[in-house]
């Protein structure tokens, strides 16, 4: 028993057990083996300067963690929050930076369109908020709410009188529902666009491939052969790219490629095949519904709305395209940058799979309930 210390500590075998296995363990911080060694010595009865001196620490830290288990147990042995240093900002400050964060510029007289940290720090001494203050400081405060005013994204607002009603029937077909019927086996949902004035461009100096620590290179110089047009059909359910290049778009160009997946099955004896198109040129109007009606009366033209190109899902497909086919540009002639596109259908329709498609009839639903009140603030102020 110790006699330099009022805390007799009396260990039960569980206690004992777990101490022992945190003193022997060699992946725990080190300060979490000392205190369990502390209490094991304490408890086979040593002074606390004679524990002191076997584990090399002072005598006050062994009293501090022999008193802390006798009153505590094993939980008396977790590191405790330290207050740290004094905060040197008030908080109503910060509060006021961030507010400043969320407005724009503009209203500050700034003539700049996004705050940056930097700029939030100068402008929070220019109205004498702070004396002085880091940029890293402003980013920190701003980093606890996820305020970034150096972002933003686009938007445009709808202005399609029927948007509810042409996106739901869209949305509907890629759930494989028309008109409130499910869709049978032999009926096919085709996204349908073209990816207009893609520049035929080679580098005046061969690249460079990636090599450990560096990327790859490519000259930025370039020469111009030309422009040539990529229009794909894109069936959402079976994840099947059907494309051709022309050399500009048209409605003679996307009638060969309507032309090119109706004659091949299982299009060519399909029950119906539903084409989703947005309102380009090619395609747009009563009259380009009419057109595909006639040459083929198992088809149907399904328009997006207007600017709801969004909504059409070949424009994934585009942008897998301009990722892994097109960019860096280098082709020496519109011929290579044709075999390029059409080779890589092949190799997509091998290994692709459908897409996780989540945007549904319901949370168009919701996104027209958020814009109808957004739309009446606006009126209302």
């Amino acid at each position: 028993m110790s006699r330099s210390s009022s805390f007799v500590i009396v260990l039960p075998d569980a206690d004992r057990a777990e101490l022992r296995r945190r003193a022997r363990c060699y992946t725990a911080p080190h300060a979490e083996v000392v205190r369990a060694k502390i209490v094991l010595l304490a408890a086979d009865g040593l002074e606390n300067t004679q524990i002191a001196a076997r584990l090399g620490v002072h005598v006050n830290v062994v009293g501090r963690w022999r008193g802390r288990f006798a009153r505590e147990g094993l939980a008396g042995l977790a590191g405790r929050k330290r207050p740290g240093r004094p905060r040197v900002f008030p908080a109503a400050v910060v509060a006021q930076v961030k507010a400043m964060a969320c407005e724009p510029p503009e209203s500050r007289d700034v003539p700049q369109s996004r705050w940056s940290a930097g700029d939030l720090a100068v402008q929070a001494v220019a109205e004498g908020l702070v004396e002085a203050v880091s940029r890293s400081t402003v980013a920190r405060w701003l980093e606890q709410d996820a305020i970034r005013p150096w972002r933003y994204r686009s938007w445009i607002f709808p202005r399609d009188r029927d948007f509810a009603v042409k996106a739901g029937r869209v949305l509907d077909l890629y759930q494989r529902i028309r008109e409130g019927r499910e869709l049978a086996d032999d009926e096919y949902v085709i996204s349908t666009d073209e990816k207009s004035q893609l520049q035929v461009l080679s580098r005046c100096h061969p690249g460079l491939p990636p090599a450990p620590g560096r990327a790859g290179r490519f000259e930025f110089e370039y020469e111009r052969h030309g422009t040539v047009a990529y229009l794909a059909a894109y069936d959402v359910h079976r994840a099947h790219l059907m494309g051709r290049v022309e050399p500009t778009t048209g409605i003679a160009p996307f009638s060969a490629l309507v032309d090119q997946v109706m004659a091949a099955e299982p299009y060519a004896s399909a029950r119906r095949v539903f084409w989703v198109a947005d309102n380009g040129s090619s395609h747009c109007g009563r009259a380009s519904v009419d057109r595909m009606r006639r040459a083929y009366p198992n088809a149907a033209l399904i328009h997006l709305p207007v600017h709801a190109s969004w909504l059409n899902q070949v424009e994934v497909v585009f942008s897998v395209i301009q990722r892994k086919v097109i960019k860096p540009a280098n082709f020496g002639s519109s011929q290579a940058l044709t075999a390029r596109l059409l080779a890589f259908q092949d190799r997509y329709n091998a290994t692709a799979a459908p897409f996780d498609w989540k945007f549904t009839r319901a949370k168009l639903n919701d996104l027209i309930r958020r814009i109808d009140a957004r739309r009446r603030t606006a009126l209302a102020a």
